[in-house]
């Protein structure tokens, strides 16, 4: 059968050129365009009956096509909707010639977009019922035709789309009369496939055409096909079709964003997640750098979306965009309900928040505005410890961008706020969560932590560091590359650390982070301000529990330091106590050590006679080498075991 529709095709095709050039509305064909549906039917019913399709009637096909693409197409699609072996002829012979196809393909695929029903009337004033799925069938035999027609081409960016939104939609939705028009279909060509399936195959064989062959055999590899059939990930399957075209270079990437851009414009979009998933993929495209304003306004919207998922793809082309310095206004104006999302947002939301004002603000000659500068300020100190690993990191780069760029009239202002993020900061310095990046060096000093690690083509022969550093700081040798392994929060902790000092215009704690002499700095932090010993005490607490054991072990350490200064206050030394006893069990058997050694050197001060004051004590201690006041002697064994 199909060998017959084939040969008439051809047949068709060859005498297509020689045929006399008759008016459309002449007798050969219709005296009127009402005429049109009737014709098409009884055409139809011709071919049905086996009479054999001769040329002339083929060429009324085409010109009827060529003249009334609409009424040929809605008519043919209601009476033979399964396409049988009549339609077959007809459709194939209307692909035969490239303007019959290019005049009936809009009409094809408006019934084609609108699931699960296409309304119309056609020219003798009928009003229709059009099935959608009606149209796939007509485009899978089209494609299972040898040769690929050049307006399946021009058009196809917007046939995948529809055809992709079809797999989605088939999934979700499936009306009682579909579902009976479909398994009739199954019964006639033994075809055990649903719906979707149908629609995802359909899809394959239109990129086939289009020879996109890699792009076929990387969505196969990674279950891209499956992952597309499911309604609940399918979005995620969008993601990746558009990823591996972005990766090929496939031109139909940036026609296909375009034309989903065109849709997410509605406002109540029906494919508005996998459409957004989509696009978000592609935004780095130089094709799509025209349509940026556009992008930002669609995903400026779907920041207010309630569905999680919408917002975060939303955040993560917020991303993208952030980087184009001429939507910095429009950027800026998201700021305000950025903040928002900050309150209630999951870790990954807030890094790409994060990430958003970061490249807003870098490179930028962009003042903070002082409410701005407050708000972000709180906000941020509440996220240095946050669970997501990347967040702290963000979070504390950020914070050091607001105090540089606060507008002069916000400093005041924002010292609080400075002030109470130094204790963060300095645990933040004993962060190890360490990743590879490529460093050029120009002569960078690096910490014995880092020193640790570095590969033997950095490491300085005999240049030396600058004197007064931290023991083991090392100088790498100038104007080499190679990978370091670093702790990226600790840089950034210290980087901030000194920029917040800076700011506070303490010029010892910044030369102390300089010279990496980092229990000075905490000693001297208690030690400038003793009244906000217990409020320092408080902030150190929590980084007992830190997963970091590095984390922990500085936590203990300026804890027994800090308990100096709070022995007069029962509270807080009950507090300290407790909370050095519940860390004698700890999993790491050197934290236990260390945390039962400060309580016992804590609980044996405390008992001592002679409560002399910490200064004098010290004092003391260093006069006559710790032979003095047994208190003194004992501060002095904690001092010394702190610094170790």
């Amino acid at each position: 059968m199909a060998n017959t529709d084939i040969t008439a095709t051809q047949s068709m095709a060859n005498t297509r050129d020689s045929a006399p050039n008759t008016d459309f509305f002449g007798e050969r064909v219709v005296s009127h365009p009402n005429e049109v549906p009737d014709f098409v039917r009884n055409m139809h019913q011709r071919l049905v009956s086996n009479a054999p399709p001769n040329d002339r009637m083929l060429m009324d096909v085409v010109r009827l096509a060529e003249a009334h693409p609409a009424d040929v197409v809605v008519t043919l699609l209601c009476c033979a909707p399964s396409c049988d072996r009549a339609a077959r002829i007809m459709w194939r012979t209307i692909a035969s010639s490239g303007m019959a196809l290019e005049k009936v393909l809009p009409t094809l695929l408006c019934v084609l977009e609108d699931w699960p029903l296409h309304r119309v009337s056609t020219s003798n004033g009928d009003k229709t019922k059009v099935f959608s799925l009606a149209a796939t069938r007509v485009v899978w035999e089209i494609l299972c035709l040898p040769w690929c027609p050049a307006p399946f081409m021009e058009y196809s960016p917007r046939l995948l789309v529809a055809l992709l939104f079809q797999v989605f939609v088939s999934t979700l939705d499936m009306p009682e009369e579909v579902n009976t028009f479909w398994k009739g279909y199954q019964e006639q060509l033994s075809l055990p496939i649903s719906i979707n399936r149908f629609a995802v195959q359909t899809v394959k064989a239109l990129l086939r055409h289009l020879r996109c062959l890699d792009l076929l055999v990387a969505m196969e590899h990674k279950h891209g096909w499956d992952t597309l059939l499911c309604a609940a990930t399918h979005h995620y399957a969008m993601g990746l079709l558009a990823r591996e075209m972005h990766r090929t270079s496939n031109p139909l990437c940036s026609c296909i964003a375009l034309r989903l851009l065109g849709l997410l414009s509605k406002r109540e979009p029906r494919w508005d997640l996998p459409a957004l998933a989509f696009l978000v993929e592609v935004l780095e495209c130089h094709d799509m750098q025209e349509w940026s304003d556009s992008a930002l306004e669609i995903i400026s919207r779907c920041l207010q979306s309630k569905s999680k998922e919408k917002c975060r793809l939303a955040l993560r082309g917020l991303v993208v965009l952030s980087k184009d310095p001429s939507l910095a206004e429009g950027i800026r104006s998201l700021t305000q309900s950025l903040m928002g999302l900050l309150q209630d947002a999951d870790g990954e939301a807030v890094a790409l928040i994060l990430s958003v004002f970061l490249n807003e603000l870098e490179d930028r000659a962009t003042l903070i505005s002082s409410p701005t500068a407050l708000q972000l300020a709180e906000v941020l100190q509440q996220l240095f410890d946050h669970d997501n690993s990347h967040v702290p990191l963000l979070s504390i780069r950020l914070f050091r961008a607001v105090m540089e760029l606060v507008m002069d009239k916000g400093k005041k202002t924002l010292k609080k706020h400075v002030s109470q993020s130094l204790l963060p900061l300095f645990f933040h310095y004993h962060d190890q969560n360490w990743h590879v990046a490529e460093v050029r060096t120009r002569g960078l000093l690096v910490s014995p932590c880092e020193g640790a690690r570095l590969p033997p083509a950095l490491v300085s022969g005999g240049l030396q560091p600058p004197p007064g550093l931290g023991t083991g700081t090392q100088l790498l040798c100038p104007e080499l590359r190679g990978h370091l392994c670093i702790s990226a929060a600790l840089q950034a902790s210290r980087e901030t650390l000194l920029c917040a000092a800076m700011f506070l215009k303490r010029r010892h704690l910044k030369q102390l982070v300089k010279k990496e002499q980092l229990w000075k700095f905490a000693e001297c932090l208690l030690a400038e301000d003793r009244s906000r010993a217990a409020e320092h005490l408080r902030q150190a607490l929590p980084y007992l529990q830190n997963p970091q054991e590095s984390l922990r072990e500085a936590a203990i350490r300026f804890i027994g330091i800090a308990g100096r200064y709070l022995m007069e206050q029962q509270e807080e030394t009950w507090l300290i106590h407790k909370a050095l006893q519940n860390l004698t069990d700890d999993i790491s058997p050197a934290i236990s050590s260390l945390a039962l050694q400060t309580l016992q050197l804590l609980r044996a001060a405390q008992r001592a006679p002679y409560s002399s004051g910490f200064r004098r004590c010290k004092t003391t201690s260093r006069r006559v080498g710790g032979r003095g006041s047994p208190k003194a002697a004992l501060w002095g064994s904690l001092w010394k075991s702190m610094n170790n």
